[in-house]
């Protein structure tokens, strides 16, 4: 009997742990903590001053510290490839060694100083990595040329498709490619210190290799990944944070009068329904690939600039800033050239440095399940509000997103309360029966 007892619980618990009806988590990963409010800044250090290299940088960490930046976000900081190379200077996202630093931008030792003086202010530091593909001079084209896809001929071949004639493809069908390419992101967590990496076209590699990679950066330290890619999956076990490109895309075409707010009313819909609870996404008006191909920040979104700037922070996502941009930045910068910023003071600067500020202490605002979800409050044509609320902090926000003044009364939802305008500081009541006056492009951020 006490046989059959034993093997009756056992096929019990056995049961419970595999019952098919019982939720489960969908992201097994852990963010770090200090991940939780945190904003993210690019830099492109080949662009970021006269010199071009890490100390450069360095000398400005107080100025960017000023921004309320927590997440430095460095492009590819390793050697570049000169066989096929576009220009004079060529990609970054061109590696010819994955264990070396470029000497344009310093040495090891000066990336070491970089970021021991970045965590010393508080920062943390992220390396841009390049997983997809490598230089056509890259070592491993002579050490181990079957870690290279072939084309129909049998010969190296770049990325299918782009123009990306400067780098030829790995293959991950390669066991030996795996354990190189995961050894070498923890080299540099290991040798560097840097606390996680912003991945390359991470769609265009397998899932399963991130997935492994991070559980091996994991057992190092907790890191932080982002993966430039929009999926879903990449959630799960390998990446924090991904791209939102779908937002970036609904705001561009609704300032350029080519969709309207319904545009944002699909994004949100598909990032809060399909994409489950405690995810990150990246929300940007600019970046690297943005500014230099398709065009400033200034051309893509015109009057409504600052009106995507508050969104991109204050609705559901972790913001980033790209180098130069609170600088008011106007000109593309140039990718294969030197083309150094321009900096000054300007009022974007400032408005991002309030907007972070406000991410930092409202904790409606943090990102992913510390913060809280947006609450659509339905109103006229045109505007898009919401509103996001715990038990510590409430967020009410309106958009008008066109090219006209609005008078805006809402409909529905948890809106109705006295509130404090974010901006001028002043007291506001808001009842069933009140309008909310808004400029062409303008907007308001209430809190309570």
């Amino acid at each position: 009997m006490r046989y059959l007892l034993i093997a009756l619980v056992t096929i019990l618990s056995c049961s419970a742990a595999t019952d098919p009806y019982q939720p489960v988590p969908y992201v097994k990963l852990k963010h770090p903590e200090w991940t939780k409010n945190a904003t993210i800044y690019q830099i492109n250090t080949r662009q970021f001053s006269a010199e071009g290299t890490f100390h450069a940088v360095e000398k400005e960490l107080p100025r960017i510290k000023a921004l309320n930046v927590d997440i430095l976000w460095l492009m590819p900081i390793h050697p570049i490839g000169e066989k096929n190379r576009k220009g004079t200077l060529g990609s970054p996202y061109s590696v010819r060694d994955y264990l070396g630093v470029n000497p344009e931008l310093g040495t090891m030792a000066d990336l070491k100083h970089f970021v021991a003086a970045a965590h010393a202010q508080g920062f943390h530091v992220i390396l841009d990595w390049v997983a997809n593909h490598t230089s056509w001079d890259n070592g491993l084209v002579t050490t181990h040329p079957e870690y290279y896809q072939r084309d129909w001929k049998g010969a190296f071949r770049p990325t299918p498709w782009f123009d990306w004639a400067d780098i030829i493809n790995l293959d991950y069908n390669q066991p030996g490619l795996r354990k190189y390419m995961t050894d070498a992101l923890k080299f540099w967590v290991k040798e560097a210190d840097v606390d996680g990496y912003r991945c390359d076209v991470a769609g265009f590699v397998p899932l399963d290799f991130w997935n492994n990679a991070r559980r091996e950066l994991d057992a190092i330290k907790p890191v932080f990944m982002l993966g430039e890619w929009e999926s879903r999956d990449l959630h799960a076990e390998a990446f924090d944070m991904t791209y939102a490109w779908s937002w970036y895309e609904a705001v561009h075409n609704i300032a350029k009068g080519k969709a309207d707010v319904g545009a944002l009313f699909n994004y949100y819909a598909w990032n809060e329904g399909f994409y489950p609870t405690g995810i990150y996404r990246m929300n940007f008006v600019s970046n690297h690939d943005k500014n230099s191909w398709d065009g400033t920040e200034f051309e893509q979104f015109g009057d409504a600039l600052p009106a995507a700037m508050v969104l991109s922070v204050v609705g559901d996502g972790m913001p980033l800033i790209y180098n130069g941009q609170e600088a008011g930045n106007t000109k593309r910068l140039e990718f294969f050239e030197k083309d150094p910023i321009k900096w000054q003071a300007h009022p974007n600067g400032e408005l991002y440095r309030k907007l972070f500020a406000l991410k930092h202490a409202n904790t409606a605002l943090w990102n992913g399940a510390w913060g809280a979800l947006m609450v659509h409050v339905p109103s006229d044509a045109g505007i898009f509000s919401f509103v996001r609320q715990n038990k510590s902090d409430k967020v009410f926000a309106v958009f008008n997103f066109t090219p006209e003044a609005k008078s805006a009364k809402f409909k529905d939802g948890p809106y109705q309360g006295t509130y404090t305008d974010f901006f001028t500081g002043k007291k506001v009541e808001l009842g069933a029966d009140t309008a909310l006056n808004l400029p062409a492009w303008g907007y308001r951020v209430l809190l309570k």
